[in-house]
């Protein structure tokens, strides 16, 4: 069985092993493949694992061996599941690996938002410490979490991990999803987007982005928010209006954002969000704690030997 990984260097860059893989295979990994090359390099294999590379229909019916798509994420946007199932190709993907790490991240965000933990640091590096008349000083206003409102958007298995962190932080913590929430935290709230958006010191972003909710965070959704309040994405950058949310940020209209992720990846030179004022940014890392790749590893392997066996894990087409 020909294996061929087209995208493993953000999951494994040298720190985890591809041994457990190439047990179950003829195995051959790339760090990166461009779509130009990815025909050639998928021709003979009969399994296919990406992360990021595109597996669309055109190339799936240049694929005559292929018979299993493995996405080493929980998004599987990257594959034309309809066009692989036509076919009898089956698509897996990888649930629930990442909970605690993007939940960590979400308040990394935050805190680096309310404390300016980075600024502060450069501050006392450069010398102005050493040179202060005073003990103490703060570069910026220091905001303490306790008694503030957070809003959850999406209240799956990420979302109640964050909702249990702020409820330790003191928080008091809103919560809106698209389906029906079931067995909710006494410390939680339901609410609907609008009171979300009007009442919350914080709201964190924890959907898939699809075609309902692309972009649904805009001007008129930025605009209800308190102009002390911040918003945190740690969900898919898409979700978001960018210029929109760059001049409500430029503008004060509201205090600061926190990002993970953004609609194009890695972002174009001009992206108004690089250049925006209290816009914390960090590279698309929340996923890649090494506890939650070694998860992530375990289980795409667990996924491939499950079909080899004949057997359904984590299909999603």
């Amino acid at each position: 069985m020909n294996i061929v990984v087209l995208d493993g260097f953000t999951l494994n860059p040298g720190d985890l092993s591809w041994a457990e893989l190439e047990k179950l295979g003829n195995l051959k990994v790339y760090d990166r493949t461009e779509a130009n090359l990815t025909i050639e390099r998928s021709k003979d294999a009969e399994i296919v694992i990406t992360n990021k590379t595109v597996i669309t229909d055109s190339l799936i019916s240049q694929l005559p061996n292929l018979k299993y798509v493995g996405v080493l994420s929980t998004g599987y946007n990257v594959v034309d599941t309809l066009a692989a199932a036509k076919k009898g190709i089956v698509v897996t993907n990888v649930p629930a690996y990442s909970t605690d790490s993007v939940a960590q991240i979400t308040f990394s965000l935050l805190l680096e938002l309310v404390i300016n933990v980075g600024v502060h640091d450069k501050s006392v590096h450069k010398g102005e410490w050493a040179n202060s008349a005073d003990f103490s000083y703060s570069k910026t206003p220091l905001i303490e979490l306790q008694g503030l409102t957070f809003g959850i958007i999406g209240f799956g298995r990420i979302g109640r991990a964050v909702a249990k962190i702020a409820n330790a932080f003191g928080m008091n913590v809103l919560a809106n999803n698209r389906s029906e929430i079931k067995e909710i935290p006494d410390y939680v709230t339901v609410a609907d987007k609008p009171e979300i958006f009007n009442n919350c010191d914080v709201v964190s972003l924890h959907v898939p982005l699809t075609n309902e909710n692309s972009e649904f965070v805009n001007a008129k959704i930025l605009s209800m928010m308190k102009s002390s309040a911040y918003i945190i994405n740690t969900g898919r950058g898409g979700l978001i209006n960018e210029q929109d949310l760059a001049d409500a940020l430029n503008n004060g209209k509201i205090a600061g954002a926190g990002l993970d992720v953004l609609s194009t990846e890695p972002p174009l030179k001009d992206n108004p969000l690089l250049s925006a004022k209290n816009c914390v940014i960090t590279p698309h890392i929340a996923w890649a704690t090494i506890a939650a790749r070694k998860r992530l590893m375990k289980i795409a392997v667990d996924n491939v030997r499950a079909f080899l066996n004949g057997n359904q894990l984590n299909i999603v087409n």
